[in-house]
């Protein structure tokens, strides 16, 4: 019946070529040889289409989907294959080396998406992901790949690349035995490519070098491959070379997926244990849950438990993603799918938690699982006081499908009352930010960045803070910690002299440098983070023109000369622009920000003093000159007593007027000021 099948097909195309060579100059001069029966042949760059000739079970498919084959393939997907013939993988790379134009191109390329359906980016859906060119929210996809006529189930999870979701890729790694490690053929290694294969190394998987950008000018292969074996330690005698975009190997990969990404194992007969990777809140359906069966099997209707929550639920809807849900009756062990049990919080399943039968519980869960702590911390203020309600609202359906975000009412002298608001780290910030914004029509005032100290207090209790007005009184306090983070910075070697200028100005302690190849070095700091969550990134890039790249991961608390900085206006503390600064930048700190009050506070009837403060010692002081009325303009000459009179009476009425007048400090002074807080901090 192939035989037939592919005879067929070979005829078509011989009839259609030869049509074609009366209209296309390329047709006219090519010559083509009967197709291979078994394995897949793809035509020269001019080709009209390809024919993939595998066996009964995937038709022939053009580049021209018809609604046919396009249900059939939908159809195939659903069809179980033996643990055998599963493979489970992800894809990791560093920003900007075409992951996600991969994964478009392997869901092309296996018909799991339509050509009339595919766009750029298929598995980004937020808009914020397409514009920045970054994932965000992982997917996953389940293919079917036919393999020397063999049907294999194919499962595809997509993560995130950010050093912030660490945690999530670490979980998604989890769930796979093999991946694609992406490397720009002209870019090379870069900091995030190392920070996730060694995360892939930890978890045991197997890494299939892929060299993806060929096709372009500027690539060399044989130096990136150089540097992967050099760097990393991976034999790349096996690496793929390919074009994501214009489609070169696609088939090579799929091949090796097949070949060298071992199966699951078979343990269907065993309690169910599940792994949760992701999960997101649907308004109509509850929190739909995305997992990896692991051991056991899972049906539509069972009565689950998850463990590190305690919360237990019936699988109202169980299925495959693919990379739309599509619902079956029964996952075993091995496969990816999600399911749906009017979960009303993502708190309830969490990324990295254990699913297992309530009646027939598993021993013990899966190890790896943590609970989300937030790193950087920032205040969220309405512009518009009226629309706090609506910020409430936002933050609170954001962290539906966020559980990392966490927030806690505050309320400011100058921008009356918002929310403290913690973070994973700095891009996560920024996406809160902006969906808010955006999703939400809000108008907002963000704080400089902070991070949550801890204060040891003579008591021997030990206070986290990341607020400067919760930090308690000098003769309470011990000592203060600080969090700190093991940074890594790849750069070519004519930069490095800067870079290292840079992390010894943020109180970076140098540990390690050393050369990856001929041109690029690794340079290793310990940095203390808060001196990282202000412009340090982009001082990073502007140093190097956008040559360096960075990762960093946290990796304790260590004691510090940390105080609090007070600014005093008119001998009143203002609470909004305090800050916990190094002791060493207390002054330089404090002179930048008294300079700028002085330039942004409008001029009162009175003299005002703008003073920084490190408890009740002034550090730097500026003051705003008093509007004065000219009282001697009636003075026609006469004794100068009189003048001497009139100017002690307006002196005395200024000071009278000092004691008990208020000065105002303007929103713009206060956003003008959190602008410079996070420049100079």
């Amino acid at each position: 019946m192939a035989k037939e099948l592919c005879s067929g097909v070979t005829a078509l195309l011989s009839i259609n070529t030869w049509q074609g060579q009366q209209h296309h100059p390329h047709w006219a001069r090519s010559q083509l040889s009967p197709l291979p029966i078994s394995a897949t042949h793809r035509l020269t760059k001019h080709s009209r289409f390809r024919v993939d000739c595998q066996s009964v079970e995937t038709q022939a498919k053009t580049e021209i989907y018809d609604p046919e084959f396009g249900a059939k393939v939908g159809q195939d997907r659903l069809l179980k294959v033996p643990v055998s013939n599963i493979r489970n993988f992800c894809i990791i790379a560093h920003i900007d080396h075409g992951k996600s134009t991969l994964a478009d191109k392997l869901l092309q390329m296996t018909g799991t998406v339509q050509k009339r359906e595919m766009k750029e980016q298929f598995l980004d859906n937020m808009d914020l992901e397409r514009e920045r060119g970054i994932t965000i929210k992982l997917q996953a996809s389940r293919m079917r790949y036919m393999f020397e006529n063999e049907p294999y189930c194919l499962n595809l999870i997509d993560t995130p690349g950010h050093v912030d979701f660490s945690y999530e890729v670490s979980r998604s790694l989890a769930a796979c035995e093999g991946a694609l490690l992406v490397v720009d053929a002209s870019q090379g290694v870069e900091a995030q490519t190392l920070a996730n294969v060694y995360l892939a190394l930890e978890n045991n998987l197997e890494i299939i070098p892929v060299l993806n950008k060929i096709d372009l000018p500027g690539a060399e292969p044989d130096r990136v491959i150089r540097e992967i074996e050099e760097v990393i330690g991976l034999d790349c005698s096996k690496a793929i070379p390919c074009s994501a975009k214009e489609g070169i190997g696609i088939t090579e990969i799929l091949n090796a997926i097949v070949e060298r990404i071992p199966p699951p194992r078979d343990a269907a007969m065993s309690p169910l244990r599940a792994l949760i990777f992701d999960s997101y809140y649907d308004p109509y359906r509850g929190v739909i849950v995305y997992f990896r069966v692991i051991d056991g099997r899972i049906k539509k209707g069972d009565r689950i438990y998850f463990m590190a929550s305690n919360k237990d639920y019936f699988a109202d809807e169980v299925g495959v993603l693919s990379p739309n849900q599509l619902q079956v009756n029964e996952l075993y062990a091995g496969e990816v799918g999600y399911l749906s049990a009017s979960i009303r919080s993502v708190a309830d399943a969490r990324v990295g938690d254990t699913i297992t039968h309530y009646d027939r519980k598993a021993e013990r869960s899966l190890p790896g699982y943590e609970e989300a702590t937030p790193m950087v911390f920032c205040g969220l203020f309405p512009v518009d006081a009226d629309q706090f309600p609506e910020l409430r609202d936002a933050l609170e359906k954001l962290q539906l499908n966020d559980a990392a975000l966490k927030f806690e009412p505050e309320t400011s002298s100058a921008m009356g009352f918002g929310f403290r608001c913690g973070f994973l780290g700095l891009l996560h910030m920024e996406i809160v930010q902006e969906r808010l914004e955006r999703e939400y029509n809000l108008s907002l005032i963000t704080t400089a960045p902070s991070v949550v100290y801890r204060v040891n207090c003579v008591d021997n209790e030990t206070v986290e803070c990341s607020n400067p007005s919760l930090l308690p009184e000098p003769g309470q306090r011990r000592s203060i910690e600080e969090p700190v983070v093991k940074i890594e910075m790849l750069t070519p070697k004519d930069y490095i002299g800067s870079l290292m200028e840079l992390a010894q100005d943020r109180r970076g302690e140098f540990k390690e440098m050393k050369y990856i190849t001929e041109n690029r070095a690794s340079i290793i700091y310990e940095l203390p983070l808060a001196e990282m969550v202000g412009d340090f990134f982009d001082q990073l890039k502007s140093r190097s023109k956008g040559y360096a790249s960075m990762e960093y991961t946290f990796i304790g608390y260590k004691e510090s000369e940390l105080i609090k900085l007070d600014i005093q206006i008119n001998g009143e503390p203002v609470e909004p622009l305090s800050t916990i600064v190094h002791r060493d930048k207390a002054y330089s700190v404090g002179r930048a920000l008294t300079q700028k009050l002085k330039e942004l506070i409008p001029r009162q009837m009175f003299k005002v003093p703008i003073q920084a403060c490190i408890g009740s010692k002034v550090i730097a002081s500026e003051s705003l000159s008093a509007i004065r009325k000219d009282v001697l303009a009636k003075c026609y000459g006469g004794d100068i007593s009189r003048k001497k009179k009139l100017l002690k009476k307006q002196a005395e009425g200024k000071k009278r007027m000092k004691a008990i007048g208020k000065v105002d400090v303007p929103q713009e002074a206060f956003m003008a000021v959190l602008k410079l807080e996070k420049e100079v901090l």
